[in-house]
């Protein structure tokens, strides 16, 4: 028992030995990289900034886009109640020819047109409600 208990002391020892020489060459390389680190700090705060402003620029890019396609929906939207428009005004002058103004109808229809400025307006009108 003896043998191991110096054994055991040897171990220690050694132990004791390399943990405070482990410990050193830690603070060492901490040590150095603290005092690399305003270089890398400014190197990390150029990158971070230019990650930042590529993100910001492709957001600004993706905006615009989605702005133009917004506009451009807006466009074809009008568009297409002008097409409608137009194609109600030619079926409201054809409604208009064939009206009775004497009939129950056309009677009607003066009375109802007395609102609007025009009776092919009222006539659209009329139309687009009956749709």
């Amino acid at each position: 028992m003896d043998s191991i208990d110096k054994l055991l002391a040897e171990l220690q020892t050694e132990y004791k030995e390399v943990q405070p020489q482990q410990q050193q060459s830690k603070s060492v390389v901490a040590k150095s990289f603290i005092s690399s680190s305003p270089k890398s700090a400014s190197l990390m705060d150029n990158l971070l900034a230019e990650v930042k402003a590529n993100f910001a620029q492709e957001d600004a890019a993706i905006e615009l886009k989605r702005q133009q396609e917004v506009e451009q929906e807006r466009i074809r939207q009008e568009q297409f109640k002008a097409k409608q428009l137009e194609a109600l005004k030619v079926q409201a002058k054809e409604w208009l020819a064939k009206v009775d103004p004497l009939s129950s109808e056309g009677l009607w229809f003066e009375r109802f047109a007395e609102s609007y400025s025009s009776k092919l307006e009222a006539a659209i009108e009329y139309l687009r409600s009956n749709e």
